[in-house]
């Protein structure tokens, strides 16, 4: 099998009165991120990096930000997907690792607790997740 490798990328404004979800947790700041979906910019990254691995389109492909079915979902739904295709394709995850540029809230006091929560939603080792 040869190998692949994805690259995503994603950005979100806040804006105040939405949860802030990334990496798939919840986490304690005055203000979330604005999206059609969740605002999930780690998921939706990862999401983008896994689909483009495999040239298979991107998550706009899959789930118009405009679309009202994706209104508010949670970003895992859109990484499911990507997994599926990556798997249809043949391959598997060898490793991702990823990097958060924000001023706040801090990422490292929780960073374990996220990059387990990543491997969990992949179904990968948590060493495998940087």
């Amino acid at each position: 099998m040869d190998t692949r490798i994805g690259f995503g990328w994603d950005s979100h404004a806040f804006k105040a009165g939405v949860p802030l979800r990334i990496g798939g947790m919840t986490l304690e700041h005055p203000e979330g991120l604005a999206g059609h979906s969740d605002g999930d910019v780690l998921l939706h990254a990862i999401t983008d990096a896994l689909l483009g691995s495999v040239a298979a389109g991107d998550i706009g492909t899959y789930f118009p930000p405009g679309d009202p079915r994706w209104k508010d979902a949670n970003s895992a739904i859109f990484l499911n997907l990507a997994l599926e295709e990556l798997k249809n394709a043949g391959y598997q995850i060898v490793n991702i690792d990823t990097t958060l540029v924000l001023a706040a809230p801090k990422i490292f006091p929780i960073s374990g607790e996220m990059r387990a929560r990543v491997a969990d939603l992949l179904g990968v080792n948590i060493d495998q997740i940087s």
